[in-house]
């Protein structure tokens, strides 16, 4: 006669506290790395974004054989509320203006984001230009290198540098975006000298 012991397969209460330790341990790795790779990855969209504007910019004048502009949106100084490209057929710098073009426009970042802009895009009013060759100008009609400086609010301390980056403009018209490694790289500096 056969016996009919009947086995009952589960977990033991240590398989199963083991088992919640180590899910407690990588938890623990994979959160803060989690929360760093977001961070990364709304920076680098948003700078992304600014970049993919300036060269659409730069992109018509060529295109059209006159020169675009981009600007703070609403004719303000404010790059942080968003901005307009156009092109400036009534060569004013204003994109209200009849016979302009408007191209694309952008809203305001997000709140956890600051925008800072450096050389023609400090000025007042602000703006970018490029002529119909693609150069960047200034408005008195010299080659006009500049940068934004984009960077996390809701960081401090060593993050900081690491949730920074610069949108930068060489005169040429060629745009790039950088990180800098530390507060005086000279390569991912902000100063129109280092375009």
């Amino acid at each position: 006669m056969k016996n009919n012991i009947i086995r009952i397969k589960g977990f033991t209460l240590i398989e199963l506290m083991v088992t919640m330790a180590l899910l407690a341990i990588l938890m623990a790795v994979a959160v803060p790395s989690m929360t760093t790779f977001q961070r990364n990855a709304q920076l680098t969209s948003f700078s992304n974004t600014m970049l993919a504007s300036i060269n659409a910019a730069r992109g018509e004048a060529m295109k059209r054989g006159r020169s675009a502009r981009m600007v703070p949106t609403g004719g303000g100084t404010d790059w942080n509320n968003g901005w307009v490209i156009f092109v400036d057929v009534a060569r004013t710098g204003d994109y209200t203006s009849p016979g302009n073009i408007t191209i694309a426009s952008r809203e305001a970042k997000p709140s956890y984001l600051t925008i800072t802009g450096f050389g023609t895009p400090a000025e007042t009013p602000p703006y970018i230009l490029f002529d119909a060759s693609g150069y960047s100008k200034t408005n008195s009609g010299g080659f006009g290198a500049s940068s934004f400086e984009i960077k996390r609010n809701d960081v401090t301390g060593t993050e900081q540098l690491s949730q920074t980056r610069r949108v930068k403009i060489a005169s040429t018209g060629r745009v790039r975006v950088c990180t800098p490694v530390s507060t005086t790289d000279a390569l991912c500096s902000v100063a129109a000298s280092s375009l």
